[in-house]
């Protein structure tokens, strides 16, 4: 069996990839054209989705509401940061002003999450003051349920036929 790829130890630097095409302008466009979008909002909904379907299960599982209201603080603290970070990268005077210009938008994306982090921390150590009753295993999982949406997002996306 053979490779069709040369040796790495005899590559120069600025040589390319024989077999390799760069794209021209329409075939450009047509590939990005087949590629699915994903939208920073779309996240946000099934996240808030997926946040009160546990609240909704961990009252169908213990009938206390203080398990309800952590599962749903737990999801919020996601779910809010994430909300913010969206508005932040999408509709905000910043994210319009950077648009178009790579290094404003990586930078934009920096400080966006930035907030949102700092966000859910500080809802994270508000939480024993806001909810009643506080359940931290019941805020744990409504925030790990809310978190994984990324990652069912992603799967999702690979999923997809092209």
């Amino acid at each position: 069996m053979t490779s069709k790829a040369p040796d790495p130890g005899n590559w120069e630097d600025g040589e390319q990839d024989p077999e390799f095409k760069p794209l021209d302008r329409e075939e450009a466009v047509r590939w990005r054209a087949a590629q699915p979008g994903l939208s920073a909002w779309r996240i946000v909904m099934v996240q808030l989705l997926v946040g009160m379907a546990a609240g909704a299960l961990g009252w169908v599982f213990t009938r206390q509401v203080s398990v309800v209201l952590s599962v749903l603080y737990g999801a919020a603290s996601v779910v809010v940061p994430t909300a913010l970070m969206a508005w932040g990268m999408t509709a905000s005077a910043l994210s319009r002003r950077s648009s178009g210009h790579v290094v404003s938008m990586f930078m934009s994306f920096v400080l966006w999450e930035g907030v949102k982090i700092l966000l859910s921390v500080a809802m994270l150590w508000s939480a024993p003051r806001v909810v009643p009753d506080l359940n931290w295993l019941a805020l744990l999982v409504g925030l790990v349920v809310v978190i994984k949406v990324y990652w069912f997002g992603f799967w999702i996306q690979t999923r997809r036929p092209n």
